[in-house]
């Protein structure tokens, strides 16, 4: 038992030759019963005579299994497949024989009578017997290897949410894995025609019955979702009720990161915070797109960063010209360029500059015939530049107005800014900065053939210095976890759908507009560091507690999207609108902006001064600036 065991859970699979003569070998023991059955168990072999028989059906079987290929699945991994095809190899043996019998009888008058059987009575017999024998035997060995294999180390009882068609083909996932641990013992379903059912033998309860007593029980570890559509409230208060029970809960990931279209046990993972924001699939192949980026060069500024990375992985998916990516991080950009290399990109070239530097950029723009910037490069953290306004100031107004006045100078055709929710009334150095970027972009298309578009979205999930990544370090230290302010909120966005929004934006932008996304439903951020802890397995606040720590420099309770001034238009894009601002005086906004990013001045106060000349909405907040204000 050993040795076989040890042979099972190896990764040599059985030689198709080896399965194919098992075949055979069932085939004529199948065709002895027919025999058999047919004259009542009363057989004369020697006056039948059946031995004489047997090579023409090992002939006809070979020829049968061979054309067919039916010998050539993995036992192991038998299924639906693997017995239709099967059934065709019967099939056509007991179609040849069948055919054979028939020319005997009628053609000629040597009859090779000995040697091929009589009666097709006996070979309809011998077909329904192959049919359940060889399906059958499939079955058996396959249930027998996944109980030798797996009844040799530990399993956890699992439930899988969801009935439906990726619910079973997460079961059939488990069961053919060897290396499993899962122990499916049921389903769960929100459907009431579905309850009490079973599919392959394994029973749909309903959310009810998931009770503590119904846990214990059954010896319950971990439930694994796999809905391809839910409503992400509904999957999280579902999740955050089984979590609240004792139970691990996992994902299945969506169809479209599914391996070669195969699911993978080990895509099966504990479900985080992401998964319960995560919003509608990315279409990456959108034909508005694929006519965008046709033939076209693009340039990305801040490439190696969260935003900039995700926009070149997905313009990477069109026939493009040229890519240019550019940064001034060495280290991500190298990374960004490794992964570019893994999947085999073609055509494209990393810069490594600053936008600061306008003799570099210079230098690129005379070089290569750019035909869209898409500019995600700035500085992003509110505390640091609240307390660094001159190196703000340099990067997100001067650096980008350098990147914009070079774009006209080469007539580009489009210039696709990445701004944020903070611009909007801001209350810090940052919000403010990137407001002034939009005013310029808006200021230049009044005269200029260039397509200036602004994209305005708030947090993205994951991102560098984003909630998410700080909370699961903190998580990883065993806590607490830091919340400025218990009441304050902020959007949420993953990175792809904000990249595959900003591309879309981009693509049906004129010049001028500033478009903003449908973020969905504001979250308390409070709220959301009390799901991670629970989804995490932990007990708020027992075993993870949250620290209130206060406001940071800058910082405000609610980001909006659009000013008291502003409201908007839709476009055909359900989730992107086009923002109506007021007018803006050009002529005094340029020539205040050009004294700014000229200014060597490192005075704080001179600089946010500055700034509060051409944004008149920015009013600070929790900062040393509030006294400018007054």
């Amino acid at each position: 038992m050993k040795i076989l065991h040890k042979i099972l859970k190896s990764d040599i699979y059985t030689s198709h030759w080896v399965v194919l003569l098992i075949d055979i070998s069932m085939v004529v023991q199948t065709f002895i019963l027919a025999n058999l059955m047919y004259y009542n168990f009363k057989l004369d072999i020697y006056n039948t005579y059946l031995f004489h028989q047997i090579p023409f059906i090992i002939v006809v079987s070979f020829i049968s299994f061979i054309l067919v290929g039916s010998h050539k699945g993995i036992i192991r991994h038998t299924g639906i497949n693997d017995a239709f095809n099967v059934f065709i190899a019967v099939s056509l043996l007991t179609l040849l024989a069948a055919i054979t019998v028939y020319i005997n009888r009628n053609v000629g008058e040597h009859r090779v009578r000995y040697f091929i059987p009589h009666s097709i009575s006996i070979l309809l017999i011998h077909y329904f017997l192959n049919v359940v024998v060889l399906i059958a035997s499939r079955f058996v060995f396959k249930q027998m290897y996944n109980h030798l294999v797996k009844g040799s180390k530990p399993m956890r009882n699992v439930l899988i949410y969801g009935a439906g068609d990726s619910g079973l083909i997460t079961l059939s996932t488990i069961l053919n894995d060897k290396n499993s641990k899962y122990n499916v013992i049921g389903f769960v379903d929100d459907n009431p025609k579905k309850l009490g059912k079973h599919f392959n033998r394994i029973k749909v309860f309903s959310r009810k019955q998931i009770t503590k007593d119904f846990i214990d029980k059954k010896n319950l570890k971990e439930v694994i979702f796999s809905i391809q559509k839910i409503d992400n409230l509904k999957l999280l208060e579902i999740s955050e009720s089984l979590v609240t029970k004792g139970l691990k809960v996992k994902i299945v990931p969506a169809v479209e990161k599914w391996i070669d279209g195969d699911l993978n046990v080990n895509q099966i993972k504990e479900i985080q915070i992401e998964d319960l924001l995560d919003r509608s699939p990315i279409e990456l192949d959108n034909p508005t797109l694929r006519k965008e980026f046709y033939q076209k060069t693009i340039l990305i500024t801040g490439a190696a960063g969260s935003i900039g990375s995700e926009i070149t992985r997905q313009i990477t998916k069109y026939d493009y010209k040229q890519i240019l990516i550019l940064d001034q991080a060495e280290s991500p950009l190298y990374e960004l360029q490794q992964e570019l290399k893994r999947k085999n990109i073609q055509n494209y070239v990393t810069l490594i500059t600053d936008i600061r530097n306008y003799e570099s950029l210079s230098a690129i723009f005379n070089q290569y015939k750019i035909d869209i910037i898409f500019h995600a490069a700035a500085y992003k953290h509110v505390p640091l530049m609240e307390n660094n306004p001159y190196e703000s100031v340099h990067v997100n107004i001067k650096g980008t107005k350098q990147v914009m006045d070079l774009a006209v100078q080469h007539q580009v055709e489009k210039f696709v800014m990445v701004s944020t929710d903070k611009a909007v009334n801001p209350t810090n150095v940052m919000g403010a900065s990137k407001r002034v970027a939009e005013i310029y972009a808006k200021c230049l298309q009044e005269k200029k053939s260039t397509k200036f578009i602004t994209t305005r979205f708030g947090n993205v999930l994951g991102s560098n210095g984003s909630v998410i990544p700080l909370f699961k370090k903190q998580l990883a230290q065993g806590g607490p976890l830091t919340v400025t302010h218990k009441e304050i909120t902020r959007f949420f966005m993953t990175i792809p759908e904000a990249c595959q929004l900003v591309l879309e934006a981009g693509a049906m932008g004129n010049g001028g507009e500033i478009y903003v996304f449908d973020m969905g439903k504001s979250v308390k951020i409070f709220d959301l560091a009390k799901k991670m802890i629970h989804l995490s397995g932990f007990k708020y606040p027992e075993e993870i507690d949250i620290k209130i720590v206060g406001l940071r420099p800058g910082e405000k309770l609610y980001e909006e999207l659009l000013s008291d001034e502003e409201n908007t238009i839709k476009t055909y894009h359900e989730k992107i609108m086009i923002a109506k601002v007021k007018d803006i005086d050009c002529k005094k906004m340029v020539s205040l902006i050009d004294e700014l990013a000229l200014l060597k001045d490192n005075n704080k106060a001179t600089i946010v001064s500055q700034i509060k000349q051409i944004v008149p909405e920015y009013i600070s907040k929790n900062s040393e600036y509030e006294k400018l204000d007054h």
